[in-house]
Order: C-alpha cells, then sequence, then structure tokens
C-alpha cells in the first residue's frame, strides 16, 4: 500500500512525488543478514529482488535526510570544463542551495521527461526490481516503469548508436561482481538534481554486487570528456525489501508539478 507524506512539502523539496511503504514485519527478534552464496563455475549470481536506496549512512546513526538522498550524487563537486560548468550555471534545480520554484524549474524531470542513467537511481521511495534471464539483467524501475536492460550474452556494443534517455548498456560477471558499461546517451537528461550536466560522450560503468543477502551496492565511475576534466565517481547502497512490489508511478505530464506547487504556495 502506499501511503503520500505531505506530498507539497516533498515536492518542493525534491521536485518530483516522492512514496513511502508500510511493510508487514515479522514478531521476534531480526535475523542477521546472511552472505550471498559466491557463484561456482555455470552459475550466475544472484542480484535479483525489489530493491531501494539505503536511508541510512554507513555509521547508522541517523536517516539520510531528502536533501542528501535527492540533491546529486556525491558531496564532492565534480571537475567541470567550461563547457560543463557554462551548462551547470544554466541549470535551475528545484532543490539545493540555490532551488527556484516547480514553476521556474527547467529540470527535465519535473516536465515528466525520463530521468537517465544515473539520475533514476535518485528518486527516493521509487524502488527498483532486479530480473536475471540468460544473457541478460533487466532493471525494473517503479518511477514510471522505465526498463533498463543489461545484455550479458558476450555481445559488443553497437556501432553508430542512435542517442537515447537510458542509453546502450553491456554487462558482464566478474566474480560476484555485475560490470556495466554504458553509453549512447542523448544530451537531455541531468546527472543528478542538482544539475550536473553530460553531453553525448557520456560513459558510465557500474560494479554492482550483493555484499550481502540484504545489501546490494553500485560503484559508479562516471566519464565525459566534453563536460568533466576527469572521471569521478559514486558510491550506491541498497536495500532488499523482499515484502515489496513493483507499484505504479505515473509522471503525467508539467501540468501537475506546477498546479502542486501553486496550492503549496497558497498555503504558506
Amino acid at each position: 500500500m502506499r501511503v503520500w507524506l505531505a506530498p507539497f512539502a516533498l515536492l518542493l523539496a525534491i521536485g518530483f512525488p516522492c512514496v513511502m511503504r508500510g511493510q508487514n514485519g515479522a514478531p521476534g527478534a531480526a535475523k542477521a543478514p546472511s552472505a550471498p552464496k559466491p557463484a561456482t563455475a555455470g552459475t550466475t549470481p544472484d542480484l535479483s529482488g525489489v530493491w531501494r536506496r539505503t536511508r541510512r549512512p554507513p555509521d547508522n546513526k541517523r536517516k539520510y535526510t531528502l536533501y542528501e538522498i535527492a540533491l546529486t550524487l556525491t558531496n564532492e563537486e565534480p571537475p567541470m570544463t567550461p563547457w560543463g560548468l557554462e551548462k551547470f550555471k544554466a541549470a535551475r534545480p528545484n532543490v539545493g542551495p540555490h532551488a527556484v520554484t516547480l514553476v521556474q524549474t527547467n529540470d527535465p524531470v519535473a516536465q515528466c521527461f525520463p530521468p537517465g542513467v544515473p539520475k533514476i537511481y535518485l528518486v527516493r521511495g521509487a524502488p527498483l526490481e532486479i530480473l536475471q534471464a540468460p544473457g541478460r539483467v533487466m532493471m525494473y524501475f517503479e518511477y514510471d516503469h522505465f526498463v533498463r536492460e543489461i545484455f550479458t550474452d558476450g555481445r559488443q556494443h553497437t556501432e553508430d548508436l542512435n542517442p537515447t534517455w537510458m542509453g546502450e548498456s553491456i554487462g558482464k560477471w566478474e566474480g560476484n561482481t555485475l560490470v556495466v558499461d554504458t553509453i549512447g546517451f542523448n544530451e537531455k537528461t541531468w546527472l543528478d538534481y542538482a544539475g550536473h550536466p553530460h553531453s553525448d560522450q557520456l560513459h558510465l560503468v557500474e560494479h554492482i554486487q550483493r555484499t550481502s543477502h540484504d545489501t546490494l551496492v553500485n560503484d559508479i565511475t562516471i566519464e565525459d570528456p566534453e563536460a568533466y576534466t576527469k572521471p569521478w565517481t559514486s558510491h550506491m547502497v541498497f536495500d532488499l525489501k523482499p515484502d515489496w512490489k513493483i507499484e505504479e508511478t505515473i509522471c503525467e505530464d508539467n501540468v501537475n508539478f506546477s498546479n502542486l506547487q501553486k496550492i503549496s504556495e497558497s498555503k504558506k
């Protein structure tokens, strides 16, 4: 069951619908998570399940704020080229220290365009499900039901790719880690909600590993010589949600965002 929490405040804070879910927790002491079984010859590591980005920093002493979760991929400002810096300064995000209203933002997501990768990982409250089949791994996102197909059948990248929102993803297994190489992006998305740009030269390399039964880690290297002077990285942790299923979250049109903003401002 989906419960909307303070929708107007959350929209102002992060610029998209944010959802929270109830869980059916079993009584009694929690069991310690077990480590995943290592892959053996002829087997493929199991990444399947419904996952959501963790709510707590590594020290587990507090919860992340919505600002920390939704804003950006790294706490350090990535080194931008003059082209990248010009694009970044032109961004009008709906979050962060220079946030504008939803009516004023030029964030493509506020107009219901696809978030792209890796920004789709930042949609707080919207989980993803990983499904595996011979020769491919599928990421099924709850937000707008986007599907990301990662081919693991040994193929190479397509020559003369047509740029797309999600790019073309080719994966391979290195032990228990899925290494995903993605190229072929268009320039129509931001990397995060802070407005960090990218060009059609964007190249992502992800190392995805199930470090325990209930924990998935994704280390992302971002390379784009048009926008950044050197590659930079992001580290993400996801929690397994065994009792969840992918529900429906639809972005209809930018009129919805604008109307919610106006209603929220009228209540101040």
